[in-house]
């Protein structure tokens, strides 16, 4: 499903116009986005969750020549899907 498609079934299932829709799809990903960043994670109830994740530096690999390489810490953005969404897909 595009994000055309999808903004589409939400005017129509919601009674909204498209840019209504658009702005409320908009909305739910900034605020996903900011409240991710500020408390390290954001839950949409029924599908999953977000979650903020420090990942410790590391040995690594360089696979073109063998040799080992320090892979540095970063933080990384990790998805959880819930298990009602589980559920209802499989």
């Amino acid at each position: 499903m595009t994000k055309s498609e999808m903004l589409q079934a939400m005017a129509e299932k919601l009674g909204k116009t498209r840019k209504e829709a658009a702005e409320m799809l908009d909305f739910l990903a900034t605020l996903a986005y900011a409240e991710t960043k500020k408390s390290g994670e954001f839950t949409i109830p029924g599908i999953g969750k977000l979650v903020k994740k420090h990942r410790n530096e590391r040995m690594g690999r360089n696979p073109a020549t063998g040799e080992s390489i320090k892979i540095p810490a970063k933080t990384v953005v990790k998805f959880r899907v819930a298990k009602a969404a589980k559920e209802a897909i499989l």
